[in-house]
């Protein structure tokens, strides 16, 4: 009887344990407004790599590119940072959701030198290139 408790408390400190464990997965939604003074037109994709799967064009490479960069990619940028005053664009990007298991929530725009930079690196591949409309 003794024994039979114990391994039943065994067993339930595996199954807790497994599921405190963060998910090795990616799973992303992305939502993307060409034009950001236009809250209502948006496009919103999801990816999820092994297996690849979702809405996203190329979502293989999109996986790739992830696990290459990791979450880092998603990285804000430095408060004291000091960037070019140069126009992107008016697009803006929010991406959600967990790359190899660490959460990410990230707003990317294209508004100086520093997010212009900050956005080419999850471009072309995650949201379109973008660049100033006429």
């Amino acid at each position: 009887m003794r024994a039979s408790i114990v391994a039943l408390l065994l067993a339930m400190v595996v199954v807790a344990s497994a599921s405190a464990r963060p998910s090795a997965d990616t799973t992303l939604r992305v939502t993307y407004w060409a034009n950001s003074a236009q809250p209502l037109e948006r496009v919103t994709w999801t990816l999820r790599c092994n297996p690849t799967a979702g809405t996203l064009p190329r979502p293989g490479r999109a996986c790739a590119r992830l696990l290459a960069g990791g979450a880092k990619l998603f990285a804000p940028l430095a408060k004291n940072l000091v960037c070019t005053e140069i126009y992107g664009g008016p697009q803006k990007a929010l991406v959600v959701g967990s790359v190899r298991g660490r959460s990410v929530r990230a707003t990317f725009t294209r508004a100086n030198g520093c997010d212009i930079e900050r956005w080419q690196r999850i471009s072309p591949w995650l949201v379109p290139a973008g660049g100033v409309t006429s």
